[in-house]
């Protein structure tokens, strides 16, 4: 009863606390803010100078005394007082002041992360001012915010792809029945090409750059009409700035490492999943969530390799907070009927 009359005082909110991105909901509002998971900090004065865009920015340009770190890695907090400031400010951005109260947070978490991690998570939140923390397993939250029927007695398949980590589950009655997670995603993708461009052409370039190549022409799957573009680095060998065209077919071949580790994974699941889930799979098929089902090719690649339906969702990039955020529309019924979900956990 107190957290009902609580929610008129606070803005309750969600968050996709990503490698890469994070993503903040809030109740009644949607989807309020998308910003990199990226500080800049003045290290001689350990000052929090810029969060988000204006630091991803900063990437492999700052003077000596400011570094531009993401404060986490594969999906896990690799730098405690840097996420806390990064969640501080985040919640600042979206918060609305006028409030009596601090918000309720609900935030997606890796499936298979440990007990410290998710404690380093809970508190990172705490300290930045949340009432109550709620952690959600990443890959129920992107099935809830893809609008999978995961209460009904059937199978639902999500692979979420996202920029630190790799989420598959075969979710029924509300509880992941298997699941699996892997540190193979946009990242690793990333650090592939750059080391393609390395060795293929001793050309030394940037992960921003990297991630730009792989958003434009990058492909997991033979197009109809292969793509070129210019890439612009700095030559191994003589030290100096030069450009070179590549094609999609390079690039494709640059990916082929992690993506076909993420295709195994997907089958070794397949492989766990009860016989009467997998019949159901048959129909159903996957879907595909996280930015890195985005890159050209990928529904094609695993219908081929699974023989199975393969959708991707309407929203990838969102379909994590989205998840947190239904959870939170929810909150106040989830904590009078615990059982409306097996996958959530109060902290």
């Amino acid at each position: 009863m107190f957290d009902y009359f609580f929610s008129f005082f606070s803005n309750d909110i969600g968050i996709d606390l990503g490698t890469a991105n994070t993503l903040v909901y809030v109740k009644g509002r949607g989807i309020v803010l998308r910003e990199p998971s990226v500080v800049a900090i003045d290290k001689e004065k350990r000052k929090v100078l810029a969060v988000g865009s204006e630091a991803k920015l900063m990437l492999g340009r700052t003077p000596a005394n400011i570094v531009a770190v993401r404060p986490l890695k594969n999906g896990v907090i690799a730098d405690f007082e840097v996420t806390q400031e990064m969640i501080k400010h985040f919640i600042r951005k979206v918060h609305n002041r006028k409030n009596l109260l601090h918000p309720r947070i609900v935030i997606g978490i890796p499936a298979r992360i440990t007990e410290v991690e998710k404690r380093a998570v809970q508190e990172s939140a705490e300290q930045a001012g949340a009432r109550e923390v709620y952690l959600i397993e990443e890959p129920m939250a992107a099935a809830i915010g893809s609008d999978l029927p995961v209460s009904e007695p059937h199978a639902s398949m999500i692979c979420d792809i996202g920029g630190g980590t790799t989420e598959i589950a075969v979710i029924s009655l509300g509880g992941m029945v298997v699941s699996r997670s892997l540190d193979i995603a946009g990242d690793e993708m990333d650090e592939c090409i750059v080391q393609y461009f390395r060795k293929k052409h001793n050309l030394i370039i940037g992960d921003i750059t990297a991630e730009e190549v792989k958003i434009k022409i990058g492909s997991v799957f033979p197009l109809k009409e292969e793509k070129t573009i210019e890439v612009k680095g700095r030559d191994q060998v003589k030290g100096l700035p030069k450009t070179i065209l590549v094609t999609s077919e390079e690039i494709r071949q640059a990916l082929m490492e992690p993506v076909h580790l993420i295709v195994e994974a997907l089958k070794q699941t397949l492989e766990e999943t009860p016989p009467e889930l997998a019949a159901d799979l048959i129909d159903r098929g996957l879907v595909l969530a996280g930015g890195g089902s985005l890159i050209k090719g990928f529904p094609e690649l695993l219908r081929q390799e699974t023989e199975l339906p393969v959708h991707r969702a309407a929203d990838p990039l969102s379909c994590v907070a989205l998840g947190c955020g239904k959870f939170l529309e929810e909150l106040d019924n989830i904590q009078q009927k615990t059982d409306f979900l097996g996958s959530y956990r109060k902290r």
